[in-house]
């Protein structure tokens, strides 16, 4: 029987060795590179989504979401939208029946909404998901230390995702972010279909 922590303090996962993604990651900053990477992300049943905006540090200010992570279990794709835009091929994905998980999955469709039409289909959202099986914790920081005993860094999160050229720290973490979520939602999908676990309370 597996035990899973309902939660974890900060304090806890400052003590825990890192993790980062150790696939390949492929910026996509062209038209002409958008449609070859879909067509390979449609040939998987499972990507796993996320986003980035440039932070705005001026009262009122807001900026359009600069990238947008598609990830299978060993590639990412970074789509660099404030140079490409949302092609029709993208657009199809996010409208498509394929499973695109992610986390605080409201708040991403809604900043892609502030400039992009599309009707989202075959998103989930891992911070129902893990509620209903009674982990407490939401952010994806805290849910990947409870299952695998490591940290996701934060510190890129606050970088300019619009700079002409993205570092590699930039790119891992944005790779990072998007493949945690496949791993998270595979690894929970197992335990339920084995039922071997249990939720147990412990920080909070």
């Amino acid at each position: 029987m597996i035990e899973i922590a309902g939660n974890i303090s900060k304090a806890e996962i400052s003590q825990l060795p890192p993790v980062l993604f150790e696939g390949r990651v492929i910026v996509i900053h062209s038209l002409s590179d958008v449609e070859k990477a879909v067509n390979y992300l449609k040939g998987f049943p499972i990507l796993g989504f996320d986003t980035e905006t440039r932070p705005s540090f001026s009262r009122g200010r807001m900026y359009d979401v600069s990238l947008m992570q598609v990830s299978t279990d060993d590639t990412c794709f970074l789509f660099r939208l404030n140079y490409i835009g949302m092609p029709d091929s993208l657009i199809n994905l996010l409208q498509s029946r394929q499973l695109k998980v992610g986390l605080s999955l409201k708040d991403d469709i809604h900043s892609l909404h502030r400039k992009y039409s599309f009707e989202p289909q075959g998103f989930l959202d891992l911070q129902a998901y893990v509620k209903n099986m009674g982990i407490e914790a939401q952010s994806l920081q805290k849910i990947y230390a409870l299952l695998f005993g490591q940290k996701i860094s934060k510190s890129q999160r606050l970088t300019n995702w619009e700079a002409d050229v993205l570092t590699d720290r930039q790119k891992a973490y944005a790779a990072t972010d998007a493949w945690a979520c496949i791993r998270i939602y595979k690894y929970l999908e197992e335990l339920k279909c084995k039922d071997n676990y249990r939720i147990i309370e412990l920080n909070k």
